[in-house]
């Protein structure tokens, strides 16, 4: 086996051998409820995220006959009827539901044990150790570069007392003719903050209620309260 080989499973095949992490992903959609804190067994302390982890219904099973691959689509909240429109009420009604506000897809390579109407609880992680979990953060509005990346700023003095917080040189002196000087893509500069798809992952899962189908795992998790999320089974832990 040559080095690079060796070096790509260490990297990425890695992780999942030495967890031993079942191929079976469980997936459910939900929302951020707050925090809160929990005592251990031990009597410590511990802060808690506080997720309403389903109930899902099965809206639709993908195949590859039908759409090129397995998947199970998954939909969590009920959308009011005045706000309900006419494709997504016939859509819901194949599975005798009601149309939902969160759609989401989890890919499988076999979704025969399942069968569209469906309900999903949070019983589908009793015994998982570590979730994923999905969501969008806060967004922050327009921000510059030292809030947004961390920039030190300019000096305080030596004609620099109105550019505290200024970026500095932001063009190049290399590229062809014509583009000399042009700002490269991907350049840290100020902008739009937040409001982005981010996943904490290996959250530890803390307690389950199954009867208010509640999940609390230790850590943050992206997103406001009552923000949508995907919790999923952790890819590199267990």
């Amino acid at each position: 086996m040559g080095l690079w080989v060796r070096l790509w499973r260490m990297i990425f095949i890695g992780p999942y051998e030495r967890a031993g992490i079942d191929e079976m992903v469980k997936m459910l959609l939900g929302k951020k409820i707050g925090m809160t804190r929990l005592y251990n067994d031990g009597g410590v302390i511990e802060p808690v995220t506080v997720i309403q982890a389903g109930p899902c219904t099965v809206m639709q099973i993908k195949t590859e006959q039908t759409d090129g691959y397995v998947a199970l689509q998954l939909g969590f909240g009920d959308v009011k009827r005045s706000r309900q429109k006419k494709p997504q009420i016939g859509h819901a009604k194949k599975a005798n539901a009601v149309v939902k506000s969160f759609v989401r897809e989890l890919r499988l390579d076999d979704a025969s044990g399942n069968e569209v109407g469906d309900k999903l609880t949070v019983e589908v992680f009793e015994g998982v150790n570590y979730v994923d979990v999905v969501g969008v953060s806060k967004g922050k509005g327009f921000a510059g570069v030292m809030k947004r990346h961390g920039f030190k700023g300019m000096p305080a003095s030596r004609g620099c007392e109105r550019k505290h917080r200024h970026p500095g040189g932001i063009g190049s002196n290399s590229g062809s003719a014509g583009t000399a000087r042009a700002i490269r893509k991907g350049k840290k500069m100020c902008g739009h903050m937040g409001h982005a798809r981010c996943t904490s992952r290996n959250q530890r899962v803390v307690d389950i209620d199954v009867e208010n189908n509640l999940l609390m795992v230790k850590g943050p998790v992206p997103g406001p309260a009552n923000g949508f999320v995907m919790i999923r089974t952790a890819k590199t832990r267990q």
